[in-house]
């Protein structure tokens, strides 16, 4: 997939339970127009809507499942529950949390690393990151690439955003990495996709700004 995906753009369509969009009849439509405009892949969040977009569109898909857990604040396809569920989906890659924080049940990423390596070989692994740090963790734990997704969500990136000086972060990690790193989060506008791209990213992963009806209207109405 990650070869795929190279120097395009990756849809984010997904909706959870509380958004007006939820169903994996719409989400599945949405990845149809995505396909329709251009993209390269999809990046869907739980079994059920991989199912019904698989059937829509030939693109390749980033799976993952966001859960809430009582003993921690990662939410990502968390524990191999999660992984079990995606890999049931077929999906092309499976995304997981990759900061630093404690993970369910105290299960560290390298045993998620190693679970879906010894099931799945196959099956390539995206590190959604929010430091440079996690990022290179992930590189030597073996994930095929590496996703800005975080940046900006955690306690130790609260209030940051991945455009700040010019994408200052994403170079970072660039400067840093050598597998495939991917730009996502909080990419707004074609523009900033294109400078994310003349920056050198592999590809980038946009969602609201596409997906999200509710949250581009109230960006329209808050301008007043």
């Amino acid at each position: 997939m990650i070869q795929q995906v190279k120097d395009g753009l990756i849809v984010s369509c997904q909706a959870l339970p509380n958004e007006p969009l939820h169903s994996s009849f719409i989400m599945s439509k949405m990845a149809l127009a995505a396909w329709q405009g251009g993209a390269k892949g999809i990046r869907v969040n739980s079994k059920e809507d991989i199912i019904a977009i698989k059937e829509e569109v030939e693109l390749p898909i980033v799976g993952i499942v966001k859960r809430d857990y009582r003993d921690s604040d990662i939410y990502i396809t968390a524990t191999t529950k999660e992984i079990d569920e995606l890999l049931e989906s077929q999906c092309d890659m499976i995304a997981l949390d990759a900061t630093s924080r404690k993970r369910p049940g105290g299960i560290h990423l390298s045993e998620l690393v190693a679970y879906v390596k010894e099931k799945a070989p196959e099956c390539q692994l995206m590190a959604d990151i929010a430091t440079l740090e996690e990022a290179i963790e992930a590189e030597r734990l073996g994930f095929t690439c590496i996703s800005t997704t975080l940046h900006g969500y955690t306690e130790k990136t609260k209030g940051k955003k991945l455009y700040d000086n010019d994408f200052e972060f994403l170079k970072n990690v660039l400067s840093q990495i050598k597998i495939p790193v991917i730009a996502e989060g909080n990419i707004l506008t074609p523009e900033m996709y294109q400078r994310c791209m003349e920056i050198g990213a592999h590809a980038c992963v946009v969602g609201g700004a596409i997906t999200r009806p509710k949250e581009i209207t109230q960006r329209f109405v808050e301008k007043f």
